[in-house]
């Protein structure tokens, strides 16, 4: 039974205890972890010529430049060729194979290219690889009898390059060019194959794994190395490779007409990497971590902390589920808007945490390159959010006397007599369940009675039409009297306290994980469990039996009798 007090305690509201660290994931497990690291793994930037985003500047600089006018389809067309004649010509004398790509969806270009980058020499394409992409392109509409034509740009499906290169600072890392004006690029980039060749400058001693370090003899430097990592640097590479890669636009238009390729973010992962001295102390974790956001909260409509609020103009997809459960390592995803953070095991040791997205405005971050360090910043606040509530979700603790206090009536400055909290209530649990379901609690975003009624009724077993408005307002107002729940100042939203996030999760755990299992248990056994044999009995059960036994011998010891 002390193993059980122990195992939910937390912290109230006013208590004096030591102030958390940022990471309290960390710090409860840190024992049990050899090095950490945080970095920045697939970088995707788009690449664009910004004056020739507007279709007239595409005009002036032709007819300036070139002295054509109009701008014919046959323009396009022509210029289109020329570049795949270009790559065609180039292959032979760069010495690199120009390669189809697989017609078999399962196969991975990675995977395809592998053999390519062994013993590749640094600052070289080694291959180049030709598939049909959707890009932005610039067409022509008009008649060709009555040569008037005018430019808009559209989505298409088209042939492009991706030129696969080892460059001596970025490792390896691929450029799709499109050769179809005005050249759309993307980069497709990932820091850990920047910081391996850091490393490697450097002298330091590392193992890597793909895209993952396994080993490193000083983590504080990788992550020094890490969080070095600028918008200039960025810059540097495009500046070094783009203007090789577009052949088309002479020294003099490039240094007059303002031809250069800006970076954009168009996808973007950071990742969080706990690699641990042991691979069985991980393994047990991630099966805790999986079971717990099976159950709490409903957790396969959970969202997980992106720290933005969900308005009502909201439409994007908002949920966690578990992904590859037929895998030794299952992933678990929670999407956001265009985005995601998922949390799964790689190479057996290593506990990655990583949010993602399409679109970093999701974060609050403009596309801009110069926005790396706020991009840092955000993604990495996502990571400490999403495992500070999955450390609420595993270990959480009541201190002795406290759950007396919640079940207590509070008294208001009015006089007014709240009833307390109790574990045995219908529909305090099933608002509990509602509140831990929404993205924006742990976050510190506001919500209202209207956003969570329906979810409350859902796991309630009714409908709004049963449930009232009034009857949750009146089930949040035990919440409020405890200070869990906070009224923003002259507004009807509310916000869940972090002490009121890990209040829920601990009344969920003890009425599902405990009393419900327990109790059913004893007042409906199944009939057969009493013939299987202890080896052959589930774990879980095992540890419920367990249980079981030890509250008959406290029962037995502190003198009291069944009834």
């Amino acid at each position: 039974m002390k193993r059980l007090v122990k195992a939910f305690r937390f912290i109230l509201p006013g208590d004096n205890q030591q102030e958390e660290t940022m990471n309290a994931f960390y710090e409860h497990h840190k024992d049990t972890i050899r090095f950490h690291y945080r970095c920045f793994d697939r970088l995707l930037l788009n690449a664009t010529i910004q004056p020739f985003q507007q279709e007239k500047r595409v005009v002036g600089f032709f007819w300036a430049y070139r002295k054509l006018y109009p701008v014919s389809r046959k323009v396009l067309r022509d210029i289109a060729t020329q570049f795949h004649h270009w790559v065609q010509n180039r292959c032979p004398q760069w010495r690199v194979p120009l390669i189809k790509d697989s017609d078999d969806p399962e196969a991975r270009r990675d995977k395809q290219l592998d053999a390519y980058f062994k013993r590749a020499p640094e600052d070289r394409i080694v291959s180049i690889l030709r598939a049909r992409e959707p890009a932005r392109i610039l067409t022509a509409i008009g008649k060709k009898e009555e040569n008037r034509w005018h430019l808009k740009y559209k989505q298409k499906w088209v042939d492009q390059y991706n030129f696969y290169i080892n460059d001596s600072q970025w490792g390896r890392m691929f450029i799709r060019v499109c050769p179809y004006f005005p050249f759309p690029l993307r980069l497709c980039l990932n820091q850990h194959y920047w910081l391996a060749q850091q490393m490697r400058h450097k002298g330091m001693r590392f193992r890597q794994s793909t895209n993952a370090f396994a080993q490193c003899a000083d983590p504080a430097a990788l992550q020094q190395l890490a969080d070095s990592l600028t918008a200039d640097d960025l810059q540097r590479l495009g500046q070094k490779w783009l203007p090789q890669l577009i052949p088309f636009f002479t020294p003099r238009e490039r240094r007059y007409a303002g031809i250069d390729h800006r970076l954009f973010f168009a996808q973007v992962e950071y990742c969080d990497n706990l690699i641990f001295r042991r691979r069985a102390a991980l393994d047990r974790m991630a099966e805790r971590l999986l079971d717990a956001n099976r159950t709490i909260g409903q957790p396969r409509k959970l969202t997980l902390i992106f720290g933005r609020k969900i308005t009502k103009s909201y439409t994007g997809k908002l949920q966690t589920v578990i992904e590859d459960r037929d895998l030794p390592f299952p992933v678990i995803r929670s999407h956001y808007r265009n985005g995601f953070a998922k949390q799964y095991v790689r190479d057996r040791a290593n506990l990655r945490t990583e949010p993602a997205t399409n679109n970093v405005r999701d974060y609050g971050v403009n596309k801009a390159i110069e926005n790396l360090p706020l991009l840092r910043q955000r993604q990495s606040a996502i990571i400490d959010r999403y495992l500070e509530v999955q450390q609420d979700i595993l270990v959480s603790f009541i201190a002795r006397g406290h759950l007396h206090k919640l079940s207590q009536p509070t008294i208001l400055s009015n006089g007014k007599r709240v009833p307390g909290l109790k574990l045995d209530q219908p529909r305090l649990l099933s608002l509990m369940h509602a509140l831990v379901r929404f993205s924006h609690i742990a976050a510190g975003d506001s919500f209202s009675t209207k956003e969570i009624h329906a979810d409350t009724a859902e796991a309630l077993g009714r409908t709004t039409g049963d449930y009232t408005l009034a009857s949750l307002r009146y089930d949040l107002s035990k919440l409020r009297a405890k200070g869990f729940v906070q009224r923003l100042d002259k507004s009807r939203r509310y916000r869940l306290t972090r002490a009121g996030y890990r209040v829920c999760v601990v009344f969920l755990k003890l009425f599902e994980k405990l009393y419900a299992p327990l109790t059913s248990g004893i007042l409906k056994p199944f009939k057969h469990d009493h013939h299987v044999h202890n080896e052959k009995t589930a774990p879980l059960d095992k540890l419920y039996r367990r249980v079981a036994q030890a509250l008959d011998e406290l029962v037995d010891a502190v003198g009291l009798n069944a009834a």
